[in-house]
This record gives structure tokens, C-alpha cells and sequence, in this order.
């Protein structure tokens, strides 16, 4: 960082502390408001310097140096914040800050209107909200010259109104486009098209939207046409009709809704193309659902399971659905956590160890990682494979792809198991800020246990980093695949 900068953030402090201890109680009502319209100005002005500090940062570095994955975590990891606040603050640099061409010219940001009015203190977050969203949305075949006079326009309007009134006219400006243009084209329909399941709620349920391009809608009309017909997969029915044709009875007993009947349809679809075999592998098991429990659950038909990839699930709907060949069901004990060890004298780890790594840990052990168990990896958290480590159940985790070669590098993670046999991280000096070393984001049941010592980690169980020229024959970097198995994403 440059030293004025350096000097201005630290006269910045100085400024709001100055302004902190000021005494509001000795202004007027008219000289307090005309304090409070500076105040909003330099509030509305501030995120400007934040999007010029990314981009900055974004092109002197790459993730990978500071120690993350992705630019997503270093935000989330350095500052505590929550994922889509990340991405809700790197998308706004992406758009407002500024940009660099392919030779290191500076350019204007992508939102150059918008930009400037933000830093001029003329819109709020509101508006810069509102005015990033309707532009986005605007229809492919808008030329560049349309969009700029239409982000300008809108700009013009947000500096004299509110938010909602911004808004309002936005959507009616859109809505008039629309009907000036073309049709919709492929270009078009591939932007928009897409299906979002929502979080699962506290009755369990998730909501499912999302808009289909029309090979999608007809390939999903003549299924449901055939497994949604009346009488078709009633759950209510003894021996439910899942192939042929429903019988009379079946038909005028089915007192379900369409909407009931398409949710049933995609359940039996969804078994079918399970059962089949068909589907390939995923991070090296065959495709199929892994369900962890409890002993004592299943004992009293009470309590819930949970998925490899985070859903709750009813025992009761555990045991009916443990009655399917391609289903894995992992029991735990309730009070002290165990599960069978597997061990095995090889590096991949075998497809049972998996199931068990899937059921215990839940997804990404990392702090802060949301991927699922069905898109982790076989992490050795104890040693590397490279460096004399054991493929031990006990002594691995599950580690999505891009988490995984953290470890696996000079400056990055190391991990560490604890007594309990939680896997804990350790951040590089970049991102270390004292955060938590234990990843509760599947397993937050562990938050609820009485507070107790930190147990010591058993037998200094490390794995640091790779520093390369350990075991000829062997690879630098263990990625932990099993049979050409490939990770997920993290964020």
C-alpha cells in the first residue's frame, strides 16, 4: 500500500473518533440535520473506495498466494463474512470498480454511470442495488448504445427518488423494451434458464423455481405425463402403480392434486434413474443416496437422518427409504460419536471408508466450506500419503477439491485431529485471524455440547503442507481420488 493511502486510512480513523466524541446534544435541530445530510453523503460515498481497493487487490494477487481458494473465501475468511456477502461485494466491485484491459490499461468500470454517482455521494445502496439488478436484466438484444443512455436515464431518475420509485420505473421501462424487441432467442433462453432448490425449511420441506428452456419442458411434460397421470406412484397405495396402467380403483381413489401428483412423479423418476446403475460415479462411489443415523434413532422410530448432501430426513422416511438397493445407511452412536473403522494399505480410500467419511463429517471439513459430502473429496488429515501417511478411516476428512490443494502447498492450510476426532484447520498467515478451526456449518448439532477443554491432538496428527521431493514415483500434490473421481467447486 502506498504511504498516502497508508497516512489517509489512519487520518480517517482519527476523523471518526473525533466525530464519535463530539456532543450531538449542543446542535440544533437544523444544524444537526445539515451533520446527519454530511454523515449519509460520506456513507453513500465509502463503497466506492472499497470496489477500487478489490479491484486493486484482484489484479496485484490471485487467490491461490494469499492462502484461499477463491476470492470468495479470502473476503469471507479475512472479514467474517457470510458467503453471499462475499459474493454480494465482489459482484458489486466487478461492476462499479474499475477494470483492466489485457495490456494493464486502466478502464472505466462496467456500470460507469452508476459508478460515478455513487461516488459523488448522489444514491445510497438502495438505488445501486436497484440499478445493478435492472440492468442486468436487461434483454440480449439491447445494443451497447441502448444500455448506457438506459443506465444513464435510470441513474438521472434514482438521484431525485427513492429506491421503490426507482424501481417501479425501471420495471416499466423493461416491460416496454420487451415489447419493442424481437422474440426471445437461443441466447436469450440459455441466460435465463436454470431450477433453484431453496433451503430446507423447519418443516423439512424445500422450495423448488427455476425456469426451463423448452427442451427441458418437453422432456419433463412426457414424464409427468406418464408418471403423474391419475393413479400413477400414489404413495397412499399398498402396491402403487409405477409402470403399466393404473387400475379403475387406483384412479378414483387418487384424491391428490396435480401439483401432488408431478412432486410423486419426480420422487419415482428419481429411484429409478438411483436403482439402474446407469449413472456413472460420483467423487468415486457409484451414484447413490448415503443417509447417516443414529443407532438410538432407529431404535425409537424418532429423531431424524441426514443426507451426504445436508437434507434432514424423518427416520421414519429413513427406514422406508433404506429398503432401496442404491441406498447406504452409515449408524452412529449417539453419545459418543463412534463409527466402524475401516482400514486399508493403499492411498485411495475404499468405497466403504467413503461412506463412512460421508456420514460422519458431513460435507467439507473446512471452516466456513458449504459443499456437501457429495462433492468432497478423501483428504488424509493426518499425514500425507506422499509423506508415510496412513489410509486410515480415522485419520482422513472429507475436503472438496479446491480445499484440498490448500493443504497440499507451500503457505497453505495444515490440518490437524483432534481428541474427538473433529479434523481442525489451521489458516495460513494471510488469513489467519483467529478464527474457528472446526467447520459446524454440517454438523452444527457439535455447538450444542457443554463447553469442555479443548482436547490435545493425538499423536501431533499433522498434515502441513507439501514442500515437493518426498517419494519419487509419487505425485507433489494428493488430490485423495478414488478410481479418477474429480471434487466439487468450493466457494
Amino acid at each position: 500500500m502506498h504511504k498516502g493511502a497508508v497516512e489517509a486510512v489512519a487520518a480517517l480513523h482519527a476523523a471518526y473518533q473525533a466525530f464519535a466524541a463530539s456532543d450531538f446534544e449542543a446542535l440544533t435541530h437544523a444544524e444537526l440535520m445539515a451533520v446527519l445530510d454530511e454523515y449519509e453523503t460520506l456513507t453513500c460515498r465509502l463503497p466506492s473506495q472499497m470496489h477500487r481497493m478489490l479491484a486493486q487487490l484482484q489484479a496485484d494477487t490471485t487467490p491461490g498466494e494469499l492462502g484461499a481458494a477463491t476470492w470468495n473465501s479470502v473476503l469471507r475468511i479475512r472479514w467474517r463474512l457470510s458467503t453471499a456477502e462475499a459474493g454480494r461485494r465482489l459482484a458489486a466491485a466487478a461492476d462499479l470498480g474499475p477494470r483492466r484491459s489485457l495490456t494493464g490499461e486502466t478502464l472505466q468500470p462496467a456500470l460507469a454511470a452508476v459508478a460515478a454517482a455513487q461516488a459523488a455521494g448522489l444514491i445510497n445502496g438502495g438505488h445501486v442495488d436497484v440499478l445493478r439488478d435492472v440492468i442486468d436484466r436487461l434483454p440480449g438484444f439491447v445494443d451497447a448504445t441502448t444500455r448506457e443512455q438506459f443506465e444513464m436515464d435510470m441513474v438521472r431518475i434514482a438521484t431525485g427518488v427513492g429506491p421503490k420509485e426507482l424501481k417501479d420505473t425501471a420495471e416499466l421501462r423493461l416491460f416496454l423494451l420487451d415489447q419493442d424487441g424481437p422474440l426471445p432467442d437461443d441466447a436469450e433462453r440459455e441466460r435465463k434458464r436454470g431450477v433453484v432448490f431453496g433451503k430446507q425449511g423447519r418443516d423439512a420441506m424445500r422450495s423448488v423455481t427455476g425456469d426451463l428452456n423448452p427442451e427441458a419442458s418437453v422432456v419433463w411434460e412426457v414424464l409427468f405425463a406418464k408418471f403423474a397421470a391419475q393413479g400413477m406412484c400414489n404413495p397412499a397405495d399398498g402396491e402403487p402403480c409405477i409402470s403399466g396402467t393404473p387400475t379403475q380403483a387406483q384412479i378414483d381413489n387418487d384424491h391428490r392434486t396435480l401439483a401432488q401428483r408431478q412432486h410423486d412423479a419426480m420422487i419415482v423418476i428419481g429411484r429409478m434413474a438411483l436403482m439402474s446403475g446407469d449413472l456413472g460415479q460420483l467423487n468415486g462411489l457409484p451414484v447413490s443416496v448415503i443417509i447417516r443415523t443414529t443407532l438410538q434413532d432407529l431404535e425409537s422410530r424418532a429423531g431424524i437422518g441426514v443426507s451426504g448432501g445436508g437434507t434432514k430426513i424423518p427416520v421414519k422416511d429413513v427406514i422406508r427409504m433404506a429398503s432401496h438397493a442404491n441406498h447406504h445407511l452409515a449408524v452412529f452412536d449417539k453419545a459418543t460419536g463412534s463409527a466402524l473403522a475401516l482400514f486399508r494399505a493403499r492411498r485411495t480410500a475404499s468405497r466403504a471408508q467413503r461412506i463412512m467419511l460421508i456420514a460422519r463429517d458431513g460435507g467439507c471439513t473446512k471452516p466456513g466450506c458449504t459443499v456437501g459430502a457429495y462433492g468432497s473429496e478423501a483428504h488424509h488429515a493426518v499425514a500425507d500419503w506422499a509423506h508415510g501417511g496412513n489410509t486410515n478411516v480415522d485419520d482422513m476428512a472429507l475436503a472438496c477439491g479446491p480445499d484440498n490443494r490448500m493443504v497440499h502447498r507451500d503457505g497453505g492450510y495444515t490440518t490437524t485431529i483432534n481428541g474427538r476426532g473433529e479434523v481442525e484447520w489451521q489458516a495460513p498467515p494471510w488469513l489467519d485471524n483467529g478464527q474457528q478451526r472446526i467447520n459446524y456449518a454440517h454438523r452444527p448439532e457439535l455447538l450444542l455440547r457443554p463447553v469442555e477443554e479443548e482436547p490435545q491432538s493425538p499423536r501431533g496428527r499433522t498434515a502441513a503442507p507439501t514442500t515437493g521431493g518426498s517419494k519419487p514415483g509419487l505425485a507433489e500434490h494428493d488430490t485423495d481420488h478414488a478410481d479418477g473421481g474429480t471434487g466439487t467447486r468450493g466457494p
